[in-house]
């Protein structure tokens, strides 16, 4: 019964994080080739589908090891919520869309 509350929780907090990122104000759209839209709805997407069903179960997994040591939402930022954002709230054949920039 706890374990479905968790997953309630994770599946609540991924849709969460993607209603957010789809609300977040957008650049403005660069021009994207087909093939990349096509490499990413073929390839990326799936793959990005796969990482968050393993980042959510590994959430779960660490749920013992991370309550304690108070790192919960640092852990579910990593393993769940941006894999979510990567495959649900990015745009299509904008692999780079979600890339924080590098000091």
């Amino acid at each position: 019964m706890r374990w479905q509350a968790v997953i309630a929780a994770v599946v609540a907090l991924a849709f969460l994080a993607t209603l957010a990122a789809a609300q977040a104000p957008q650049a403005p759209e660069a021009e994207v080739p087909a093939v990349a839209m096509l490499a990413d709805l073929v390839v990326l997407r799936p793959f990005g589908l796969a990482a968050l069903v393993l980042g959510t179960a590994t959430f779960i997994a660490a749920l013992p090891f991370s309550v304690p040591t108070k790192s919960v939402k640092q852990a579910a930022r990593k393993l769940v919520v941006e894999p979510a954002a990567y495959t649900f709230a990015r745009p299509l054949g904008q692999v780079d869309a979600l890339r924080s920039p590098t000091p």
